[in-house]
């Protein structure tokens, strides 16, 4: 089974999940922030994956599902998003992923995320520092979770 894993990432945490995914999947990563998306028809597995800020993914995934939902709804999908606040990992998918999308998701999961303060702009830590209480590096990102979620993708 051929996999693609499509990511936007703004600081990197969903490119870092990506390729941890494709080290245990075989799968290849793009990043959607370049519009040069391989042609979906070569491959029997979807996954995409985006980083999380104020409760959206980025808006390159958005667009991506905007102009490819009828190409990838024959295919295994799998959906991650990547952030510090897995408190509410069920209102992240409902929020941004449409219920067919969802309904056809065989793996859904919520797989953490870092905060880089040398990386996010004096509006970023601002925000890190009120909202999350958060000014120095963090990373969250589970193995374990990951791991599972490849898992699921390879079945």
């Amino acid at each position: 089974m051929k996999t693609l894993i499509l990511y936007a990432t703004k600081n990197g945490a969903a490119r870092e999940i990506a390729e941890r995914i494709a080290k245990i999947t075989g799968g290849i990563i793009h990043d959607l922030s370049n519009e040069n998306t391989p042609d979906l028809s070569h491959f029997d597995c979807i996954i995409l994956g985006s980083s999380i800020y104020v409760g959206m993914v980025r808006k390159e995934l958005k667009t991506f599902l905007e102009k490819n939902a009828d190409n990838i709804r024959d295919k295994k999908l799998g959906l991650f998003v990547s952030g510090l606040d897995e408190s509410s990992e069920k209102e992240y998918f409902k929020n941004n992923f449409s219920a067919e999308i969802i309904n056809a998701a065989k793996a859904m999961s919520f797989l953490g995320g870092i905060f880089d303060p040398k990386k996010a702009g004096f509006f970023g830590r601002l925000v890190m520092k009120a909202a999350a209480k958060k000014s120095e590096y963090t990373n969250t990102i589970s193995d374990e979770k990951i791991k599972q979620f490849a898992e699921v993708m390879k079945i």
